[in-house]
């Protein structure tokens, strides 16, 4: 099963190389034992290239890879398409954004997964900036749709997730791009555990953590906390509306002190869109500014 059009072309073959290579970094990180994890890429309005069920990561090579619509079906490849591709369809489907979906069990993350615990936030500069909140998809039986859809209330808002007693998953534009979200991901897990070996975590105060949410904001990367006016800064989750869409209680941490509480990032005091100026306010201002120009030009 090797006609469709797309499937031999030079970017096809470009693709396939690179879902060989990442699931090479996969298994050498320990992020994927044995056939664990797929990895997908969307190469054309309605065709995604995507791994092969029951093959280990680290073996793979580009024959190997197949070929799926958007609704699963496969359309090219010489072995049965992953049995967990529905998962990365709706991440595409949800968003046009997406080229790119990597799943795997990363061991530190996915320790975080079975005890179904939150990773707290304004601890580390790298994940505010560049990660941000993690939210946990409740749990559901993996390989079918109604497992994928566990993930579709937490889409808009972040680009990382835990799957509860499962595992991660991450996506973007590019392969690298998905597969550095886990690595990311996985490190920072890490830290935090080896951190509450040592005695615990030590949280940013309120202006080291607008700080990195101005710089944030000026490397054009987005966050929830951007947008929503009562989420505060550390203490509480953005994706509220999410865990209630999704029918699960919000998880709340037991295995390390709960986050200082500081007034949201649109709240008086805040960097980049605060300073206490929002809609309104900010057009009437810069109506006030625009006045005075014209009025020194005349």
């Amino acid at each position: 099963m090797n006609y469709h059009p797309l499937f031999n072309t030079k970017e096809a073959k470009d693709i396939k190389d690179w879902i060989v290579e990442i699931g090479r970094r996969v298994y050498n990180k320990g992020f994927a034992a044995a056939n664990d994890g797929n990895i997908s890429y969307r190469i054309g309005e309605n065709e995604v290239l995507c791994s092969p069920t029951m093959i280990c990561k680290g073996f793979m090579t580009p024959d190997d890879i197949c070929m799926v619509d958007l609704d699963g079906n496969q359309l090219a490849g010489t072995k049965k398409r992953t049995s967990e591709i529905l998962l990365h369809l709706t991440i595409m489907k949800e968003r046009d954004d997406v080229k790119s979906v990597v799943h795997c069990h990363p061991p530190h993350a996915t320790a975080f997964a079975v005890t179904r615990e939150p990773i707290p936030q304004c601890i580390l500069p790298e994940i505010e900036v560049f990660m941000g909140e993690v939210p946990l998809a409740p749990y559901e039986t993996p390989g079918g749709q109604k497992f994928a859809d566990t993930v579709k209330p937490f889409l808009q808002a972040t680009n990382t997730m835990i799957l509860t007693n499962h595992g991660t998953v991450s996506f973007g534009k590019t392969l690298e791009e998905a597969y550095w979200k886990t690595e990311i991901l996985d490190a920072y897990c890490r830290i935090l555990i080896l951190s509450k070996q040592l005695g615990g975590v030590t949280y940013l105060d309120e202006r080291e953590s607008r700080e990195l949410l101005d710089l944030k904001q000026k490397l054009g990367f987005d966050d929830p906390r951007f947008h929503i006016d009562n989420c505060d800064l550390c203490g509480n989750t953005a994706f509220r509306e999410g865990y209630s869409e999704a029918g699960v209680s919000q998880p709340q941490s037991r295995a390390f002190e709960p986050a200082p509480t500081f007034p949201g990032y649109l709240s008086q005091g805040s960097g980049g869109a605060a300073n206490g100026t929002n809609g309104a306010s900010t057009e009437a201002l810069v109506q006030a500014i625009t006045d005075q120009v014209l009025a020194a030009l005349k």
